[in-house]
């Protein structure tokens, strides 16, 4: 969490600035200047720079895949607001001083505000988007508890591979248990990918997004 919101104070451009869209989504746009500096950073989290691309298609393909995301985050905080999520200036004031802790001096801190084109009352409302549209993406990617019989068959159907995760042990039940105890947390966050990516799915169909050319 500190890390993703480091990142974006360094390389996200704030909320409003005047450049050209590269979408729109539900008539919000989605300047050219945010993309860019967020590319930057989603080709970071990948080990990449962009002067290391040296394929125009991958080039384009990995900028997709950027503005993909940064279009979710945008639906995402557009349904938060749509189901009224309420986030307090508790908890903003406590994640804005968790990230400043993270640097060396305030003064860096508001230098780097400065330079993402932020001053600290627009990056607190920034964060207070932010913590609201991770929250209503819980909520739309919550998963129910797996059964037992449902972990059970998972643990059959992926025996091997979940057994040579386990520790070695010469007790056929210890090697049962440990191996149900993989399965379950395996099975969980599988459900939840597969939760997240509906989730996302569903926002998209009901949503118009124009994706500029």
């Amino acid at each position: 969490m500190r890390i993703m919101l480091l990142c974006l104070l360094l390389l996200v451009a704030k909320a409003g600035w005047a450049d050209t869209p590269a979408a729109r989504v539900n008539g919000v746009d989605i300047g050219l200047l945010r993309l860019e500096r967020y590319f930057s950073e989603y080709l970071q989290a990948q080990g990449r720079a962009v002067t290391s691309i040296r394929n125009p298609a991958l080039y384009k393909r990995l900028r997709s895949q950027a503005l993909d995301e940064l279009i979710d985050k945008e639906l995402l905080w557009q349904e938060a607001q749509r189901r009224g999520i309420a986030i307090s200036d508790e908890q903003v004031s406590a994640q804005l001083g968790e990230v400043e802790a993270a640097f060396s001096s305030p003064a860096l801190f508001e230098r780097r505000l400065a330079e993402a084109g932020f001053d600290r009352a627009a990056y607190a409302d920034y964060l207070h988007r932010e913590l609201a549209a991770q929250q209503v993406y819980a909520q739309l990617s919550a998963v129910a508890e797996p059964t037992q019989a449902e972990v059970e068959a998972f643990y059959q159907a992926n025996q091997e591979r979940l057994q040579g995760a386990q520790n070695q042990s010469d007790n056929s039940s210890v090697i049962r248990e440990q191996g149900l105890v993989l399965a379950r947390a395996s099975l969980i966050s599988q459900l939840q990918a597969q939760s997240r990516q509906a989730a996302r799915q569903r926002l998209r169909e009901s949503a118009k997004v124009e994706i500029a050319d």
